[in-house]
């Protein structure tokens, strides 16, 4: 069992940044792909980055490539989204997941743990 809880959203201007964590609970959490996902409202859930147990790999939706990045501290049993460039349509729910046997990094059947989600305001 996994628990994951995310933190660091809040109310940022275009421009500016924010750093969310996601701290998972659990012995096991170097063996588990990691991923951060969004949701806006009316919207559904996308894909944002996501990145192997090692660290080593990193996969980021095109819409972020450039301006997000995806990292873990394996050792912490966190794993970190830093998030540059905000724009107003980055304003989403954030939701940190993980993966023991991937089927697509987009694939959210593919993650067995949930976070409870994070609010990130991007204002204009």
């Amino acid at each position: 069992q996994v628990q994951l809880v995310e933190s660091g959203g809040g109310l940022v201007q275009a421009g500016g940044s924010l750093r969310l964590s996601c701290a998972a609970s659990g012995r096991t959490f170097s063996s588990y792909a990691m991923a951060w996902f969004r949701q806006a409202p009316g919207k559904e859930r996308e894909f944002v980055a996501g990145i192997n147990w090692s660290g080593r790999s990193t996969y980021y939706a095109d819409s972020v490539k450039g301006r997000f990045t995806i990292s873990r501290d394996n050792a912490k049993t966190t794993v970190y989204l830093q998030m540059n460039s905000l724009k107003p349509e980055d304003t989403a729910v954030y939701y940190c997941a993980a993966a023991m046997a991937l089927r697509g990094w987009d694939n959210g059947a593919s993650y067995d743990y949930w976070g409870q989600g994070t609010q990130v305001t991007v204002s204009s």
